[in-house]
């Protein structure tokens, strides 16, 4: 086959799921949206640090807050978009967003605190809508691709939104980027609004309120998806930590750019590649085959290219296994409820990082730089083998349903 005609095959999935209308408008404005979104850590913890002169810890400390209030209030703005629909959700966020962007910077860190949680429950929902969206306007035997795309877009805004917010720290002041940040937030929502993505199917009609109860779609298979979900991304909170420690250690820090870029980049590249694919992959083992790639990755050398080769690996499985996960929470859960799930889906995500990182950093310090890699890899591999045994059952029960013969109706004349 030659080089062109394979180029062609490959484009194919992606021509037809950015055929269906509104997506590439929304993959647009998806990226731009999230670039303010992934500043607000760097930006919260150079202010703490730099302005209210405490230390990291305390940054710390106001980055958690922030992250258990997104985890608390993504699910339940997710069942809000799901009874009250998109708009009024995100007029209440990006109200909230602009009055703690705008406060934030005259505020003490005692009084800091609790508005970070406040602000982090009330956070513009980007990344669910987005997602909940793919899965209203793009139909099943496309969303491989849409889902790919927009893991992709994930990854250019991290590699974009930290960067630009250290260039303007560094260029004018960290109190002028807490406002700079909660302008392009509150435009992120106003884009939002205007552009109104859908959140239910055609098929769907758009004044569905029935109720679901929790039991009939929050299924073990569905809570499965969401603990790898957060086991993967633990895997990639305790990677980040745990690049810098073994180049801090080995004199090296001033490549931490180019290392964590090369392996941004190896996860745009596995990302094209999953969504090029023409069968589907299992978040499960995904996220184990993520976590077995990580923990040898300490042991690539102290040298900062042997270190980019050993995470290339690793790299290339992560935006595949963030999109095969948000695949399968659009699949499982049903389209009344499709809010809430995803809300659920993006506070496992976040949960994940935020254990992640400190889990890896209490381990380097008790040992050596290398074994975060070895825990935080081990550790997301533990879990799919504690879920294993839900999706070999749901498996054995798709082949029995398979393999049973069919239903006959019976036409025997009833007796008197």
């Amino acid at each position: 086959m030659s080089p062109e005609v394979r180029t062609h095959v490959n484009m194919k999935p992606y021509r037809a799921a950015l055929a269906v209308p509104g997506l590439r408008s929304l993959l647009l404005l998806a990226v731009l949206a999230r670039i303010p979104l992934t500043a607000t850590g760097v930006t919260l913890t150079f202010y703490v640090v730099l302005d209210l002169d405490r230390g990291y810890g305390a940054a710390g400390l106001v980055g958690a807050a922030v992250t258990v209030g997104a985890a608390i209030g993504g699910p339940l703005l997710g069942r809000l978009v799901d009874r009250r629909g998109l708009r009024p959700v995100l007029v209440l966020t990006a109200i909230a967003e602009a009055v703690f962007w705008t406060t934030a910077p005259s505020l003490s860190y005692p009084l800091l605190l609790p508005a970070a949680f406040v602000a982090g429950s009330l956070a513009l929902p980007i990344f669910s809508v987005v997602r909940q969206s793919i899965a209203a306007m793009v139909p099943e035997d496309r969303r491989r691709p849409a889902y790919a795309l927009d893991s992709m877009s994930v990854e250019l805004s991290f590699m974009i939104g930290p960067a630009l917010a250290v260039a303007l720290v560094t260029a004018i002041s960290a109190r002028t980027t807490l406002y700079l940040v909660g302008t392009g937030i509150v435009a992120a929502g106003i884009g939002l609004w205007l552009l109104n993505p859908p959140i239910r199917g055609a098929s769907e009609p758009t004044g569905l309120r029935r109720r679901v109860p929790r039991r009939e779609w929050l299924t073990p298979r569905l809570l499965a998806v969401l603990a790898v979900s957060t086991a993967a991304t633990l895997v990639l909170g305790g990677t980040d930590v745990a690049v810098v420690a073994v180049l801090r250690a080995s004199g090296e820090v001033g490549w931490t750019g180019a290392v964590l870029s090369i392996w941004a980049v190896a996860s745009l590249a596995g990302g094209f590649a999953y969504g090029a694919v023409h069968r589907s992959l299992s978040p499960l083992a995904l996220t184990a085959a993520l976590g077995l790639c990580t923990i040898p990755i300490g042991l690539g050398g102290a040298h900062w290219w042997l270190l980019c080769l050993a995470l290339i690996p690793a790299g290339a499985l992560c935006a595949p296994t963030i999109a095969a996960a948000s695949d399968a929470v659009s699949r499982l859960a049903p389209p009344e409820v499709r809010g809430e799930a995803m809300g659920l889906h993006g506070s496992a995500v976040t949960v994940g990082i935020a254990i992640g990182a400190p889990l890896a950093g209490a381990v380097i310090d008790a040992s050596a730089p290398l074994w975060g890699f070895v825990v935080t890899g081990a550790l997301g591999t533990l879990v799919t083998l504690v879920v294993l045994p839900i999706e070999l059952r749901r498996r054995r029960n798709a082949v029995t349903a398979a393999l049973a013969p069919p239903v006959e109706a019976d036409v025997t004349p009833a007796t008197r």
